[in-house]
This record gives structure tokens, C-alpha cells and sequence, in this order.
């Protein structure tokens, strides 16, 4: 299967993860939500990423590139948007 949205591992009481769907979604970019609290090999793939910490936000591009806990001037760069 080829992954054409972005994953975005995040937890629901992470207030930089409800800042980047906010931005997501007013931008009308399309990802996949995968709460690392509710899913443990989610979890350990974030682990695997952000050395050994659950480290939120964690957005994986579909060429496998991926971005921990990044500044939302950082995924606007990425993804080609304009931020503020």
C-alpha cells in the first residue's frame, strides 16, 4: 500500500498536538491520527524515533521522513505552506 497522507502520532492531552491538527486542518492537509496512549506499537515506533521517549508530536511523511515534535513554522516549510 503507498501512504499518501501524512501519520501523525500524538496524544489527546498534548497541547502542541492540538496545535498542529488546528494547523492541519485549516490548511486542508490530510493525515492519519494515531494516539500513542491507545495504540503501544504506535508507541513504540515513536520511541524508536525520539530515542527512547514518546515524543509529541511525531509526523511521518510518505517518503518515510519524518519530523519529532516539530515547531509549526517547521511542517509549513515542509509541507510548503505560509506561516505566520
Amino acid at each position: 500500500m503507498i501512504q499518501t497522507e501524512l501519520l501523525f502520532y500524538g496524544t489527546e492531552w498534548c497541547g502542541m498536538c492540538r496545535a498542529t491538527r488546528q494547523f492541519f486542518e485549516q490548511n486542508a492537509v490530510p493525515y492519519r491520527w494515531i494516539d500513542i496512549d491507545k495504540d503501544e506499537e504506535a508507541a513504540r515506533f515513536v520511541e524508536s524515533v525520539a530515542n527512547g521517549f514518546r515524543s509529541v508530536p511525531t509526523i511521518v511523511w510518505p517518503d518515510g521522513s519524518f519530523l519529532v515534535e516539530p515547531p509549526l513554522w517547521k511542517l509549513a516549510e515542509k509541507l510548503n505552506l505560509p506561516y505566520p
